[in-house]
């Protein structure tokens, strides 16, 4: 194989077809609901959500899965034919579709059908596993992964590899540089075993204990446990102090799909370098914005790939998402400041702010702007790290640089719901409550820690840095 190393996706496709409706009355002839449908969409699930996800910021990206000839296998192909490139091994028989019947959002019954057997890998599989940039595993129970095991066994031994596990499928390959079953398949792997504390032990000392198991059976490096909102538990072999990632915020939406972009993302990580630790936290935070933003039924996630166009400005993306927002009746919130060195009053701002609505913009000064509003010798930090920590916190969905020394002008533009600030403001005293008004918009105040500044903070170095200088000249 020539050229950059791909990542490579092995596992179980599904087709996902999701029935939306609204149910209002029970059918006369039994107690059970009857479903107006006004939707109807069919999408890859598994491996195939898996690894299109994986390839959404430009990856190449290689699935390995088996296909048939039935329709299905055909509108899986079509569907990810244009964003990673397909190995089949054969299908005998027909692609599993999982079809979930909405009412209000909420499903009221899933039904299961079709299904078959892998069939042998070819030297194209085998090639693609040992010329792997990394490797995720998309268990589903369904066996592709049993039938190419020789050949993760051996991509385990020199490249990074993630196991998405089933309580019906595979064991993992010994060597898997990590393992992330959620709570209940950590809880259907361990039953039985001795210790175990059985379903009713959702403690996170339970799950430790749960993870480290695991890890010690599989051989595994590392297991990391998905809980939810209480975010994932990084165990290792043998047990010792387990690592909570909390979630950043608590997605509210549809939690389909949201392991398969939890694995996607963190193998994508070691694909580039992060720690399993640092990998983990990003794959927390894409996953609670995967389900806030209506998890793997989001009709975005499917729509055909951007056509590679010149570069734009990156702020565009904040002004689309504002779009997108209000599109769908949902309220833009935006704040906006210097944020030279981030501190726990910005936190907090940040953090309730993002609980007003349903996305949060920052509008952040640039260099200059700081200069001219702050003094010489700010800002401390320049525009791009500013915009990079920002941008890094899971209660901030985008950010936005204007050079102006106060933000009219990129407010008209935005035009939030709702502007944000906090400190002992008032209302009437924000110069942008005005312009909020041309749109029908609400500048609010909000709470802020006392005590809690930039300039505080750079004072309190400075003599920290004095006081030391004295010191090392006496």
């Amino acid at each position: 194989m020539t050229g950059p190393k791909p990542l490579v996706v092995v596992g179980d496709v599904l087709l996902d077809e999701d029935i939306e409706g609204v149910a209002t009355r029970l059918a006369p002839d039994a107690p059970a609901p009857v479903v107006d449908v006004t939707a109807d969409r069919r999408h890859p699930g598994g491996a195939g959500l898996a690894a299109a996800l994986a390839a959404r910021d430009g990856r190449d990206v290689v699935l390995v899965t088996a296909l048939g000839d039935d329709p299905d296998s055909e509108a899986v192909r079509r569907e990810l034919g244009d964003r990673v490139r397909l190995l089949e091994l054969p299908l005998h028989g027909t692609l599993p579709v999982k079809t979930r019947v909405l009412a209000g959002g909420r499903p009221v019954v899933r039904i299961d059908r079709g299904g078959g057997t892998p069939g042998e890998p070819d030297d194209a599989v085998r090639e693609a596993l040992a010329g792997a940039h990394a490797v995720l595993v998309a268990d589903y129970g369904r066996h592709t992964a049993g039938a190419v095991r020789p050949q993760l066994e051996d991509a385990a031994r020199h490249t990074p590899l993630v196991w998405d596990p089933h309580p019906k499928g595979d064991p993992p390959v010994p060597g898997a540089r990590l393992v992330t079953p959620n709570a209940a398949e950590a809880v259907a792997l361990c039953a039985g075993a001795p210790g175990d504390a059985g379903a009713s032990g959702a403690s996170l000392g339970a799950f430790a204990e749960r993870g480290a198991e695991l890890a010690e059976r599989w051989r595994a490096a590392g297991v990391a446990v998905t809980l939810g909102d209480r975010g994932v538990l990084l165990t290792r072999p043998g047990g010792g102090t387990p690592m909570l990632i909390p979630a950043p915020f608590r997605a509210e939406g549809d939690p389909c799909g949201a392991g398969d972009c939890f694995a996607a993302t963190t193998v994508a990580a070691l694909a580039d370098g992060l720690l399993p630790e640092e990998a983990l936290q990003r794959a927390v935070a894409e996953a609670a914005a995967f389900v806030a933003a209506g998890g793997a039924g989001n009709p975005d996630l499917w729509r055909a790939p951007a056509v590679p166009g010149p570069a734009r400005d990156p702020a565009a993306d904040a002004f689309e998402l504002a779009e997108r927002v209000r599109a769908r009746g949902g309220t833009v919130v935006a704040t906006g400041g210097c944020f030279d060195l981030v501190h726990a009053g910005h936190i907090g701002l940040l953090e309730s702010a993002r609980r007003v609505g349903d996305c949060l913009i920052v509008c952040l000064n640039s260099d200059a702007s700081v200069t001219r509003r702050k003094g010489a010798g700010r800002p401390l930090t320049p525009v791009a790290d500013r915009a990079r920590v920002l941008a890094a916190l899971g209660s901030v969905d985008a950010v936005v640089v204007f050079e102006e020394d106060t933000p009219e002008a990129v407010l008209g533009r935005l035009r939030p719901d709702v502007w944000v600030k906090g400190g002992d403001y008032s209302v009437q005293e924000l110069p942008e409550a005005e312009v909020l008004r041309a749109w029908g918009g609400q500048a609010v105040v909000l709470p802020y820690l006392d005590g809690r500044s930039t300039t505080a903070l750079a004072r309190r170095a400075a003599r920290a840095a004095a006081v030391a200088l004295r010191a090392s000249d006496g």
